[in-house]
């Protein structure tokens, strides 16, 4: 966006290479469940100069939360946030943002606004650029009711608000970052099974006491795939009830595949498995469109899984270039051989090019 402010003190040099957006792989996902140790007075690791402070800004009954200095050096954790930021870097190249830390950069509401924007192709009514605190938290309070209204229906537990992100919460802001590259299918590997301990302080009778709660901020890819997948299909009901329909299906889309890879004198007998490197799938996606898709684009013999996911991610590409949506299996399952996601993706093209010669 032109005249886009430049965050932090550096600003980026030229473009991201096509292929480099597409390298990671998602692994992991937000797990709503928190489990609580009790603990009296200072918890192990924090000190009482870094409580006491808090003591004459904390009302009665009133609790603060706050990152644990040791899981603040977790390398886990360190490479959770590394990943965030280049997914958020990488996403908001064209306005010109840079992200260097999630707590300076994120709670001021002006990198999740442009990040949600991206992400959702929805314009947030917001002030480009706000200094007050009130004008900051007025932003966030529209980026977060938009962000909530997104994700409460699909189960997400919202670990997050207005107050904790300007205060520059780290584990909520991490939370509201994993939650939405979760949702939207970011092509980029969480680190699996990231847990941190936060301390609650609460202020009961004049006096603090403290307690540890782990925040389990990722889990595994498995759960991922049930998190993001939840609506179960047609396919889901083909594969669990009705298999004989389900080859009946199949034997339709080698057909259509085949009608139209018969013109490169290539063939499909097996959907799951010849699709998984995504060179068929790109040549097939040219064909349908009819261009020739230039070779340096993707690997005409992939080597390995990052080169496959590259290949099936840059034909989803090509189907969004044409109209379609975007796909809702991941690069990773197909080249995994998951059969659903493979049927999922050719079916998509089945029903949008199935008359195209």
């Amino acid at each position: 966006m032109a005249g886009a402010p430049v965050r932090s003190a550096t600003s980026q040099s030229g473009k991201m290479k096509k292929d480099e957006s597409f390298l990671g792989k998602l692994g992991g996902t937000l797990v709503r469940k928190k489990k609580s140790k009790e603990g009296n007075l200072d918890p192990s690791g924090f000190t009482a100069e870094c409580i006491s402070p808090i003591m004459p800004f904390l009302e009665e009954n009133a609790e603060r939360n706050m990152l644990d200095p040791t899981s603040r050096e977790n390398p886990k954790f360190k490479d959770l946030q590394r990943v965030l930021i280049d997914w958020i870097n990488n996403e908001l190249e064209e306005d010109r943002i840079i992200v260097k830390g999630l707590e300076e950069d994120c709670y001021d509401g002006q990198v999740l606004q442009k990040l949600f924007e991206k992400l959702s192709g929805r314009k947030l009514n917001v002030a480009e650029v706000t200094q007050s605190e009130i004008g900051q938290k007025q932003k966030l309070q529209t980026v977060l009711e938009a962000v909530n209204e997104l994700l409460r229906p699909h189960g997400w537990s919202i670990e997050w608000s207005v107050d904790s992100i300007h205060a520059k919460n780290l584990v909520a802001i991490v939370y509201l970052l994993v939650a939405l590259a979760m949702h939207y299918l970011a092509p980029i590997r969480l680190p699996e099974h990231v847990s941190v301990q936060v301390v609650v302080v609460k202020k009961r009778e004049g006096i603090l006491q403290t307690s540890h709660v782990t925040k389990e901020l990722t889990s595994t890819t498995e759960y991922m795939i049930i998190s993001c997948f939840s609506e179960r299909d047609a396919f889901d009901t083909l594969l669990d009830h009705a298999p004989d329909k389900l080859n009946v299906v199949k034997k339709s889309l080698v057909t259509f595949v085949n009608k139209h890879l018969n013109k490169l004198n290539l063939e499909v007998t097996e959907l799951e498995s010849q699709f998984a490197d995504g060179v068929y799938l790109v040549l097939l996606m040219g064909l349908l469109e009819n261009y020739f898709v230039p070779l340096y684009n993707f690997f005409l013999t992939p080597e390995n899984f990052e080169q496959k996911v590259h290949n099936v991610a840059f034909a989803f590409e090509l189907m969004q270039d044409g109209g379609l949506k975007k796909p809702k299996a991941r690069p990773e399952d197909v080249v995994n051989l998951n059969l659903k996601s493979t049927l999922r993706v050719l079916y998509n093209l089945f029903t949008n090019y199935k008359n195209s010669e």
